[in-house]
């Protein structure tokens, strides 16, 4: 999983060695290895600059579709809700038009 995630490189790694998009893209292969029915997705670009992001997400979907799990993803990023099958959008705490 690692290799697919383009870090087998990094596998002797600690984690503080890691950049913040290794890391990220350490977690997901961490969630996709143990083949889940279901991935939660909370922000998973959030902290990293948009080439990273780009990269996880391309990943993160890939890896969905590849797996034939489903993934519920939540961000504020409108670019990567773009992305997914479909969207639902909260406003003020409840399910928007």
């Amino acid at each position: 999983m690692l290799d697919r995630m383009g870090l087998s490189h990094r596998l002797t790694h600690r984690p503080a060695a890691l950049s913040g998009g290794e890391q990220q893209r350490v977690a997901i292969a961490r969630a996709f290895v143990a083949e889940p029915g279901l991935v939660l997705a909370d922000e998973p670009t959030g902290n990293l600059d948009q080439e990273t992001g780009d990269i996880i997400a391309v990943a993160m979907f890939s890896l969905t579709r590849d797996s034939g799990a489903a993934m519920v993803l939540v961000t504020h990023d409108r670019d990567l809700a773009a992305r997914c099958d479909r969207t639902v959008a909260i406003d003020a705490g409840r399910i928007a038009g």
